[in-house]
């Protein structure tokens, strides 16, 4: 029987759906950058930095060593800008279906929660949601070496909690964070296809319906 005690989310695809926003962001730029943005390419960038995501756009269109370390900074910093204006209508409407009943009954079980997204922009985003007195602790990508599936920022947000990671559980939507979850040695749920979350622990299609005796 597993005691879980905290509750690590991640944000994009688990508590709202911002990933066709990040998908047109990092259209836009390819179009500028003569590099096709596709739906193919955008599945590998689900759950990493913005700069990883755009070394793999680079990377994609054969232009993996054509910009300096300053350049790249400048442009993931001009897709942020265009992410920035496209979410800015998001709304408590945008939660996805579930994630306000699981936390309340997280809350009312005692359990803490954690965020765990590499998005610089999950404060925003939260507080556009009004879900940010919901999380104890959110973890700042800033202060991340190494992106997911490094588990480092699963077991930030373990340390920030006061938790042991073995009473932690992750909910993730993409593989590299439910494999980040795996190594970080907590209990992993995957939100979304079952073929790609296999991995998991436990996968479910979406976190409505979802209570505390699902998570073990």
């Amino acid at each position: 029987m597993l005691n879980i005690k905290g509750v690590i989310f991640d944000l994009d695809g688990v508590i709202t759906d911002t990933a066709e926003f990040h998908f047109l962001a990092w259209k836009q730029l390819g179009e500028e950058l003569g590099i096709p943005v596709n739906k193919e390419l955008n599945e590998q960038l689900k759950g990493i930095s913005r700069i990883e995501s755009l070394e793999k756009i680079l990377e994609s269109g054969g232009r993996a060593g054509s910009y300096t370390a300053n350049e790249k900074i400048e442009l993931a910093a001009r897709k942020n800008g265009y992410y920035l204006r496209l979410i800015d209508s998001i709304t408590p409407s945008d939660i996805l279906p579930g994630v306000e009943a699981l936390l309340q009954e997280l809350r009312q079980a005692g359990i803490r929660t954690g965020l765990a997204s590499a998005s610089h922009n999950a404060p925003f985003i939260l507080d556009r949601l009004g879900l940010s007195h919901d999380f104890d602790i959110m973890v700042d990508p800033g202060e991340i070496g190494r992106g997911k599936p490094d588990p480092e920022i699963f077991l930030t947000a373990a340390h920030l909690l006061q938790l042991s990671p073995d009473n932690c559980m992750g909910i993730e939507d993409a593989a590299a964070g439910v494999e980040a979850i795996n190594r970080a040695g907590m209990h992993s749920i995957g939100v979304g296809d079952r073929a790609v979350l296999s991995h998991a622990n436990y996968v479910v299609e979406s976190l409505l319906g979802l209570r505390l005796q699902d998570l073990g």
